[in-house]
């Protein structure tokens, strides 16, 4: 296995340049799945651990989070980001405490939130979000664990595109790695952004067919792209088809696109 240092520096590697898709597993089994497809890094997703424990995104607690981002990186031989919500905190030194507890799990990156939950969604305060992105700064100083600093202002409706942008620049000036604000779909919009805060690099959340690709985000200037819980409301897209499909009309058609039992035995095996 390889050691969290060189996986830390590995994951800072792919930052520097081009563009690597992040993909987003819920568990372990999904998780190794993608290190087998070939995937340079993961990253976890609040939203698909949620839904997989039956409760809400923004439900889970800190420690049950810590748990499962620790077995992730535990299980798998690349990168993992962690998906950190709002540092399960909001006074700046108690979110820099969790942060650094979300470390010692060996994660090769964690992002931080300024919106408090996935309910009410309020935002924190520009100052007070600066001064939770100082304070996990220097919480991580020494371990090379790169700092994502995420703006959630347009997600949850409550800021444009200006105003998110004017947050990035303020978190990436505070120490913030790389830089993050889901929800925008278009092109213009995610090229503002990477335009707004380079030569730092930039996530661009992609969810669904239809909008940006792949290439679309290298073209901009994006150096990573993650699929969030998407990855995981895809698997429970199937699994809802063929259950509604049993209830309802006692057959089973929708198990056809079902992943072969050799297949996942010989992958786990």
């Amino acid at each position: 296995m390889k050691s969290i240092e060189h996986k830390r520096a590995e994951f800072r590697r792919l930052h520097e340049r081009g563009c690597f898709a992040l993909p987003n597993p819920w568990d372990v089994g999904t998780a190794k799945y993608l290190q087998h497809l070939g995937f340079k890094a993961i990253a976890t997703t609040s939203a698909g651990f949620a839904f997989s424990r039956g409760v809400s995104d923004g439900s889970v607690k800190r420690d049950d989070m810590i748990t499962h981002i620790r077995e992730l990186v535990e299980a798998t031989d690349i990168p993992v980001n962690a998906d950190f919500e709002n540092g399960y905190a909001d006074e700046p030194n108690w979110c820099a405490e969790n942060a650094r507890l979300c470390a010692e799990t060996g994660v090769a990156g964690l992002s931080i939130e300024d919106a408090a939950d996935r309910k009410e969604s309020p935002l924190y305060d520009v100052d007070l979000a600066v001064e939770r992105i100082q304070a996990v700064r220097e919480a991580l100083h020494g371990t090379n664990c790169l700092l994502v600093g995420r703006a959630e202002g347009f997600l949850v409706g409550r800021e444009n595109l200006d105003q998110v942008i004017k947050r990035l620049v303020k978190y990436s000036e505070a120490g913030a790695d790389c830089l993050y604000a889901p929800g925008f779909k278009d092109r213009d919009s995610n090229k503002a952004i990477v335009d707004a805060v380079a030569p730092k690099p930039v996530n661009v959340l992609i969810g669904g067919p239809g909008g940006l690709t792949m290439r679309d985000a290298e073209e901009i200037g994006a150096r990573r792209v993650s699929v969030g819980g998407a990855f995981a409301r895809a698997a429970w897209g199937g699994f809802v088809r063929s259950a509604k499909e049993l209830m309802e009309k006692g057959t089973f058609e929708g198990l056809k696109h079902a992943t072969p039992y050799p297949d996942l035995q010989e992958l786990f095996t």
